[in-house]
């Protein structure tokens, strides 16, 4: 093979992918340079093929000589709006695809479908979710960077600085924590020696009075345990996985406490469900005193509440361990 068949190659190769008015003139440069860097091999002495190959090697691949021409980019999303990309996919997909979850679980238990169909299609629906906006949101971004638009951009300026991350181990966490805790037991006795209802003068608690002592008597060691916890948290002055293990394990031991009353029926007082109804809730004891008929009222509101309570402690959970990443990193 000789010189010129694979010199014509490459510049063939490389000029094919190049608009018409171009071409004539990369073919004059490359042809150029291509002989002056191998009559410079030739004359220390390389052998003709092996100056060539040496040449066209060093040129590299053709197409990105030609995107270099053509001042064409090789990547999906450049260095302008990589970071734009990057903060708004991440944002989407700490949102979306739990709100995606969330909703169909959701959907499958109020239609009381059995829980193997509810986990599957809810995973199917986020993991298509998060495929969705994988592609849609790098298609979005890819268009803009081929079409060169500058209209998206906003120029960087001291103010977009973000604030210091608090660890959640302050002062005012641990007031904050203490008034919370506090206020809930003075709900929790409110509710049961005052009452929040009041029906011809007397009280009508809100939750099950059965619950006392022993239900609530669990209730009000979670929340003493969780008070000591902000406390602990509090000397310890930074969240650590070891915290955010315990916190974890308060989280989960409340959620089991709620949900195992909720969906039992012995959470909520039969009889304030029964004033309900007298007021005009249509279904409430009657789903009450059946545990819940499957198209109920009570069922219905039983699962808001409880994928209500799952969400916050869910968050509880996750932020706790956030947390002490960023502490771990700091």
């Amino acid at each position: 093979m000789t010189t010129t068949t694979l010199t014509e190659r490459y510049i063939s190769a490389t000029i094919r992918s190049l608009p018409p008015e171009a071409q004539g003139d990369v073919r004059a440069e490359l042809e150029a340079s291509i002989a002056d860097a191998v009559e410079a091999r030739l004359e220390q002495g390389e052998a003709p093929e092996a100056a060539e190959r040496a040449v066209l090697t060093e040129l590299g691949d053709p197409g990105a000589l030609a995107a270099g021409y053509a001042d064409r980019p090789l990547y999906l999303i450049g260095p302008r709006y990589y970071l734009m990309w990057w903060r708004l996919l991440k944002l989407l997909l700490l949102i979306v695809p739990v709100c995606v979850f969330g909703a169909v679980a959701l959907g499958q238990v109020i239609s009381a479908a059995p829980v193997g169909e509810v986990i599957s299609t809810s995973i199917l629906a986020t993991g298509g979710a998060i495929l969705h906006l994988c592609f849609w949101t790098t298609l979005v971004f890819v268009i803009l960077e081929r079409s060169g638009s500058t209209a998206a951009l906003t120029e960087w300026n001291v103010d977009q600085l973000p604030e210091p991350a608090q660890d959640g181990a302050g002062r005012s966490e641990l007031i904050a924590s203490l008034v919370f805790l506090g206020i809930s037991v003075g709900a929790l006795l409110w509710d049961r020696f005052r009452g929040f209802v009041q029906v011809d003068g007397q009280a009508l608690p809100i939750l099950d009075p059965d619950l006392w002592p022993w239900g609530i008597g669990v209730l009000l060691l979670i929340i003493v345990a969780e008070a000591v916890f902000a406390v602990v948290l509090f000397r310890a002055g930074r969240w650590s996985p070891r915290l955010a293990v315990v916190n974890t394990i308060l989280a989960v031991a409340f959620l089991a406490w709620a949900l195992v009353l909720l969906f039992t029926g012995e959470l909520v007082n039969p009889d304030f469900l029964a004033h309900v109804e007298a007021a005009g809730g249509e279904g409430f004891a009657a789903g009450q005193a059946g545990a819940a008929d499957e198209g109920g009222v009570f069922r219905i509101l039983a699962v808001l509440l409880g994928f209500g309570v799952a969400a916050g402690v869910g968050w509880d959970i996750v932020d706790g361990w956030r947390k002490a990443a960023r502490a771990r990193r700091g």
